[in-house]
């Protein structure tokens, strides 16, 4: 198993601006990190190009100590500047670009929503993972739930490691991993929280899922 197959799998942490602010972004996400994160998608939607750069470039700080990788989420140019890895959604880049830009030991992982068709396009564009959601009501991107886990069983043939994502919960996210989900994408259930102690308590037990 590779290097990139073995940290892409488990809960796959998503940082929110709002749910992080006033000083959480940093104890929260290591927080999320002592708790077994090995991914961390750095997902921040601000037009401020100089706060992205600083809290980036902690976070890959944070996660170089603790074993694990950061994504930028939908900014290949900032990824190549901080030398990370990069999450694309279907209008924010090119897959194969951003590999030429990264490197061939980035990870690239693209969002495919609820279509096979997309994640087989991204495969052939060297994603190194494919993403699937919404799966459930998530109150990051409201809206219809339009993923199923017909979708995850079917997406096996693609030889991808592939992530779920939209409203898992420590509840649900079982009978997602035994379709054949490799990684939780979490927001709100993980972040959510009262405690820096409470998030990592939290991450624990959605890695242990994959566990039991």
């Amino acid at each position: 198993m590779s290097d990139k197959a073995q940290l892409l799998r488990g809960l796959y942490a998503i940082t929110d601006s709002a749910l992080l602010a006033d000083g959480r972004l940093l104890p929260y996400c290591e927080a999320a990190l002592r708790g077994g994160v090995k991914i961390l998608q750095y997902r921040d939607k601000s037009t401020d190009s100089s706060q992205r750069f600083a809290e980036a470039q902690a976070l890959k700080a944070l996660c170089q100590s603790y074993g694990a990788r950061l994504l930028i989420n939908d900014d290949a140019a900032l990824a190549a500047q901080l030398q990370v890895d990069v999450h694309l959604g279907q209008s924010d880049g090119n897959l194969l670009q951003a590999r030429e830009l990264l490197g061939p030991e980035a990870i690239i992982g693209s969002t495919c929503h609820a279509q096979l068709e997309l994640a087989e396009q991204a495969v052939t564009q060297s994603a190194d993972y494919i993403a699937f959601g919404r799966f459930y009501e998530s109150q990051t991107k409201p809206g219809r739930v339009l993923a199923t886990t017909a979708l995850l069983a079917q997406a096996q043939q693609l030889k991808r490691p592939i992530v779920a994502i939209g409203g898992i919960t420590l509840e649900n996210g079982r009978t997602l991993i035994e379709h054949g989900a490799d990684m939780l994408a979490v927001i709100h259930a993980l972040f959510a929280a009262d405690s820096a102690a409470a998030v990592e308590q939290r991450a624990r037990a959605f890695n242990a899922l994959f566990t039991d």
